[in-house]
């Protein structure tokens, strides 16, 4: 697949943002983080700052962005409708837990709870955007379960790096507790994506040549002509290749990347320059695993254009 960078920046950036929603409201609740006024403007304006600069990058992917709001009618069926209907509700918890905060310096009792509720919905927005793309079969690098996991876990990850900044700029003790969390998140999202590369690079072809044109009676399939002479929007969208040598090198990035990040919070405890060096490594781990998502991801139609199996 073309990896877009207005999907890039969508997933990536309100992934981002959603976490550190999730992460205001854990700290609150379980370590009494206080309700301090400048940092409840930064750390809210960061979080709803990533989230709407991430959906109106999701716009500029749409051949009529003026028609984004007709994805709201179809939440029944479409995992697309549901994140946009989650995205929008998730604003009105988290909102009114940012006005308690902000305003009236509380984040615990009923304005905890609220918080809570916002931080569950923003898991649940992320979730819907992963099933986006695990619920295409036509992708088997993304028709998986793994998915949807890896997606929450960058998610928490890259959020919980977030707090952990702004936490040590603030001087907040909450951030050590937090940080020890978003080591093991860091950890663990480099085993998903190992995983997961591993499942793409050994898994048997779920489609063939011969199984896509009903041929496969008849052997070995093969085209003997293409069906265009010259590129067309399938073909560009979804004839995108990566050379294998690219790939493993891209990949080497991500995930030392996402091991640096774990060990500045690791040996960094406290440091700012530490946090600031975390922030900046997982950056390039999480954009660079994002567009290796979106890249080595094979769509069944390759199929009619030379492509022997996907």
């Amino acid at each position: 697949m073309h990896p877009a960078k207005s999907v890039i920046a969508f997933t990536t950036s309100s992934g981002a943002g959603y976490g550190l929603l999730v992460w205001l409201a854990y700290a609150a609740s379980q370590y009494g983080l206080k309700a301090e006024m400048m940092f409840g403007l930064v750390s809210f304006g960061a979080a709803f700052g990533l989230i709407v600069f991430g959906l109106l990058a999701s716009t500029f992917h749409l051949g009529h962005p003026e028609r984004a709001w007709r994805a709201f009618s179809q939440w029944r069926s479409s995992w697309l409708s549901r994140e946009g209907v989650m995205a929008v509700f998730t604003f009105l918890p988290a909102g009114v837990f940012a006005i308690y905060w902000i305003f009236m310096g509380e984040n615990t009792g009923l304005a905890g709870q609220i918080g809570l509720v916002g931080a569950a919905a923003s898991l649940i927005t992320v979730y819907c955007t992963a099933m986006i793309y695990a619920s295409l079969k036509a992708i088997p690098a993304w028709h998986m379960k793994l998915t949807p996991i890896t997606y929450l876990v960058f998610s928490l990850a890259s959020g919980g790096m977030l707090f952990v900044l702004l936490a040590r700029l603030w001087g907040y003790e909450a951030e050590a507790q937090v940080a020890e969390h978003t080591r093991v998140l860091f950890a663990l999202a480099m085993l998903l994506k190992i995983a997961h590369w591993g499942i793409i690079k050994t898994k048997q072809p779920s489609s063939t040549t011969a199984t896509a044109t009903g041929l496969t009676n008849m052997g070995e399939v093969s085209l003997l002509e293409s069906p265009h002479h010259s590129d067309n929007y399938l073909l560009k969208e979804m004839g995108f290749k990566i050379a294998r040598k690219h790939a493993d090198k891209l990949r080497f990035i991500s995930n030392i990347s996402l091991l640096l990040t774990a060990v500045f919070l690791t040996f960094g405890a406290a440091s700012i320059t530490a946090a600031v060096a975390a922030t900046a490594t997982m950056l390039v781990g999480v954009v660079t695993e994002r567009w290796l998502f979106f890249a080595e991801a094979k769509h069944t139609v390759n199929l009619y254009y030379g492509e022997k199996s996907v």
